[in-house]
């Protein structure tokens, strides 16, 4: 006679490519993952094979601080990675850990390294060659970063939407205007904290970047109003400008952009007074500011 009681079914019972994989261990954090290696043997294979398939690697899923060699074993057999952010590996990363990882992944288009400052610029050119498809990255910190690495990223990475070069301070204004020549494309651009950075680069930035929305250039000293006027006038499209500790660039230039609603990280002169006089007298006088 045929039992009526239901088999019960295990987790590993499922098709592992086609539904463990893709629809159900890619819901669940990555420190969880590595935890589940250690039920079983079977489990330490599927945790394997997810690894080996991951779309996107994030090292601050793990922990505040993800070892070396965990971070080699976790990524030595994957060759489709499309997003890699390895902020969390800034103590101990160097060229010899990263260029493994960029040489066997050719589908990459978003990469943050920002703060890895034991790398070198052969990590930026191995990026470049290996990467044609990148359209996101931060090298947010890496001072490492010059401008012959720099032209090797616009000679090959054309794709490229949004860059973060904050405190790369070996980057003048040539490198940038090189850069976007090659890359008009571009949408968001990060050049804070970069005193060598002026308004040539900045004109070039407007003049061949007519997609750019966001751009900071925070304590760029050497920024003044003709290039702000510049980029009024060549990005329609721009939303975001910061130009904070940039003292030479003044309400003349910004209220062009002011009045089209670009976010400015800048007060009016006005406004500015009322904060201050509200700090020392500890109130201010109502202004109608729509005068």
């Amino acid at each position: 006679m045929m039992s009526l009681t239901p088999s019960r079914g295990c987790l590993l019972d499922l098709p592992w490519e086609d539904i463990l994989v893709p629809h159900i261990l890619c819901h669940l954090p990555l420190q969880q993952l590595l935890s589940l290696q250690r039920v079983s043997k079977s489990f330490q294979s599927l945790i394997q094979l997810y690894l080996a398939n991951m779309r996107c690697f994030d090292s601050s899923q793990i922990g505040p601080a993800i070892p070396r060699a965990a971070f080699v074993n976790l990524l030595k057999d994957n060759e489709v990675l499309q997003q890699l952010a390895l902020q969390n590996c800034s103590d101990w990363l160097t060229d010899r850990e990263l260029l493994p990882v960029i040489g066997q992944n050719h589908h990459l288009h978003q990469i943050q390294l920002k703060g890895c400052a034991q790398l070198s610029r052969h990590a930026l050119v191995a990026i470049s060659l290996s990467c044609p498809n990148l359209r996101r990255l931060s090298l947010a910190h890496c001072e490492w970063v010059d401008s012959l690495s720099l032209r090797s990223l616009a000679d090959h990475c054309k794709a490229l939407e949004a860059v973060d070069l904050t405190a790369c301070r070996q980057l003048k204004d040539e490198a940038i205007c090189y850069l976007v020549q090659k890359c008009g494309r571009l949408k968001s651009v990060s050049l804070a904290v970069n005193a060598n950075v002026g308004d040539v680069a900045v004109e070039e930035i407007a003049k061949c970047c007519p997609e750019l929305e966001h751009l900071d250039l925070t304590g760029c000293l050497r920024v003044k109003n003709d290039s702000i006027r510049v980029l009024a006038e060549y990005c329609p499209k721009l939303r975001s400008l910061k130009v904070k500790h940039c003292h030479n660039v003044a309400e003349s230039s910004l209220s062009i952009l002011r009045s089209r609603g670009v976010e400015l990280d800048v007060e009016p002169p006005l406004q500015r007074a009322l904060v201050l006089l509200q700090d020392v007298v500890g109130f201010a006088p109502f202004i109608n500011l729509q005068i």
